[in-house]
């Protein structure tokens, strides 16, 4: 199976051509569970703009986001079985994936951090080139830290359980005892805070 090229972060995304998306996409993932390839494609260009625009927000690294998306249609390649349509909508299906999947994507950058962190800390003999990565190593994360730090209290923690704690706005409102569209403002506030403080264009 080939998998389509990733989506480009300039392109508009397609409108809607037809009032059933959903019945629509049911109707692709259950040919796609069965090996059709053609209507995976459709099925990818349906949903890909959507896909990846989930993984931006969470990842903002373009290219991440697209390895990210990427990673998501293979996940859909393979389970398009699994999908159960008395659980919920095939964009709600989808977009849990790709929730997951860049939420999973940060912690594994983050833990890789970490570990070359812990490693450079604990290492006796180390050339050169290794400490400047310890050091440049050490800087991410310090500067994370400290754009983190220039958030008010409540958009860091509606940062933290939304793309650390992998919750979903509802949860993160009701965790927090806050209207949804309150926890969206603070998350989007304090995405565009962090931005500008790490110069992330």
């Amino acid at each position: 199976m080939e998998t389509p090229n990733a989506p480009n972060p300039e392109a508009a995304a397609p409108a809607d051509t037809s009032a059933d998306i959903n019945g629509r996409l049911s109707s692709l993932l259950a040919l796609i569970a069965q090996g059709d390839q053609t209507a995976f494609a459709e099925f990818y260009s349906l949903t890909s703009r959507r896909v990846f625009g989930m993984a931006r927000r969470v990842l903002i690294d373009t290219e991440l986001s697209e390895d990210t998306t990427q990673e998501v249609f293979l996940q859909v390649w393979q389970n398009a079985a699994k999908f159960n349509p008395a659980a919920g909508s095939p964009l709600a299906w989808l977009m849990t994936i790709s929730h997951r999947r860049a939420v999973d994507k940060v912690r594994s950058s983050q833990s890789a951090t970490d570990r070359e962190a812990r490693y450079g800390a604990s290492s006796q003999e180390i050339d050169h080139d290794s400490v400047s990565d310890e050091v440049g190593s050490r800087l991410e994360a310090e500067a994370v830290v400290r754009c983190m730090e220039t958030l008010t209290d409540t958009q860091q923690e509606s940062v933290r359980l939304a793309y650390y704690g992998g919750l979903t706005y509802r949860e993160v409102a009701e965790r927090l005892n806050a209207a949804v569209p309150t926890i969206k403002s603070r998350i989007r506030d304090g995405l565009i805070r962090l931005k500008t403080c790490l110069g992330v264009s």
